[in-house]
């Protein structure tokens, strides 16, 4: 049954409707209006109230966690040295009843000093690679400039290919660019996957291959299906150069914090560092037989800095002023130098040897490419468009399968053979007090 004021013909009814629904509209246009004059003449002062009572509370437990006497308070922090005198000008600005204090900790002594890294914003994506694996501590070297150089290398010789890697460094501009929403999660890694399709086109042009097509260049270097040992050979190489680089970081580590005798006896300091060249020395001269250099100089220089390496822990003390030279029993130690020697030796082995990954995933990417047009062939040996569908839909398999399994690989060889050297990723984060900007708000 209709309500009373819907009585009366369908017209009638009808008509009653619209004018309500008329009357509605208008009620609803002016709440809009007022809204509208409310947004525009309170906001700003709502968005000020809302800031205000923001930084009160920020500033309120921050004191509370500072000591105070009945008229002073005692305000500590870290601030980065670049900052110190702009910042004393604005304390005293604010108030001429302060006293300020500047005290520069002495690395050694205190563990717990925060790090702000200060790189170029271009770099911001490899410095997110090393915080991954831990932030570097105040008396360390930042390894992300030298991260930056290194894991482009090592891809690209792993990924060498112009096509593909023209194909990830256009998913890297896309990446920085934030233009494909579903991808925005991932635009800050965009530079490092710009650099590593850029390192990969290099390395390409070097091994003469573009999506897989092996006569379409002509190499500049060598062909790694062809030249296997070759390739082998110059991963080692390379896996050398940065192992020793890896070694001369914790030298300068050692130096900023004026350890002489870490950075002389260490395992990863000068004497480890001549011993694994020694026996590097060693090795060369047995195994080439035409080398014009005898192997008696590598094995004098190997037994001298073996014996350096196996009692640095004598030797650090002794230089550094540190008694007793021996922590423990004498007998516990001289069983255990001979074991931790022999660790050192299969540990520098073993690190050398993981290099050859870079080879050998070098020699697979163009062995899975050559697979891609074998199934084309067979697939349409006329070469028609099967013939293309394939090696369009393999190319695109190799460059997102085995780019990820090469990322992987690269990161392994960062973090666990190359850090493993002179970082330790036990730093603390700075994290300064800041207060919330009011168009934030």
């Amino acid at each position: 049954e209709l309500p009373e004021m819907y009585r009366g013909t369908p017209a009638e009814a009808i008509a009653v409707i619209e004018d309500e629904i008329a009357r509605t509209r208008q009620y609803v246009a002016e709440c809009q209006t007022t809204i509208d004059y409310l947004h525009e003449t309170y906001v700003q002062r709502l968005r000020d109230l809302l800031w205000r009572v923001y930084a009160s509370r920020t500033l309120a437990e921050t004191i509370a966690r500072y000591g105070r006497l009945r008229y002073t308070y005692l305000v500590a922090g870290w601030v980065p040295t670049s900052r110190v005198d702009a910042l004393q000008r604005e304390i005293r600005q604010a108030s001429d009843k302060v006293l300020i204090e500047v005290d520069t900790p002495d690395r050694r002594e205190d563990g717990h000093i925060p790090v702000a890294l200060d790189n170029p914003s271009s770099l911001g994506a490899f410095e997110g690679l090393v915080t991954t694996y831990g932030r570097p501590c105040y008396d360390e070297l930042d390894p992300t400039p030298v991260i930056a150089l290194t894991f482009p290398l090592i891809f690209g010789i792993m990924f060498g290919d112009v096509g593909h890697g023209l194909v990830l460094a256009l998913l890297g501009l896309a990446l920085v660019s934030r233009k494909i929403r579903a991808l925005r999660g991932l635009s800050g890694m965009g530079m490092v996957v710009i650099a590593c399709g850029v390192a990969a086109i290099i390395f390409g042009f070097l091994y003469g291959s573009v999506f897989g097509f092996e006569e379409a260049l002509q190499p500049l270097w060598i062909r790694p299906l062809e030249d296997v040992m070759d390739i082998l050979i110059a991963a080692v190489g390379i896996g050398v150069g940065l192992l020793s680089l890896g070694m001369v970081c914790n030298m300068v580590n050692a130096a900023l914090t004026r350890r002489w005798g870490h950075l002389l006896f260490d395992h990863n300091g000068l004497a480890g560092l001549i011993f694994y060249w020694s026996l590097l020395g060693l090795v060369a001269s047995a195994f080439i037989g035409n080398l014009p250099v005898s192997p008696i100089p590598f094995a004098a220089l190997a037994a001298v800095s073996g014996l350096m390496v196996t009692f640095s822990e004598v030797l650090e003390h002794l230089v550094e002023g540190h008694r007793p030279l021996v922590k423990g029993s004498l007998s516990t130690y001289l069983i255990q130098t001979p074991i931790e020697l022999f660790e050192t030796l299969i540990g520098l082995l073993s690190n050398t040897l993981s290099y050859v990954r870079m080879g050998a995933f070098a020699v697979a990417h163009g062995a899975l490419s050559m697979v891609v047009f074998i199934l084309a062939e067979i697939i349409s040996p006329a070469r028609g468009v099967g013939y293309w569908i394939v090696v369009v839909l393999g190319n695109l398999f190799v460059i997102g399968f085995e780019g990820l399994i090469v990322g992987i690989q690269t990161l392994r060889l960062e973090y666990y053979e190359f850090f493993s050297k002179f970082f330790s990723g036990g730093g603390m984060r700075y994290r300064p007090l800041a207060l919330v900007s009011k168009e934030r708000e």
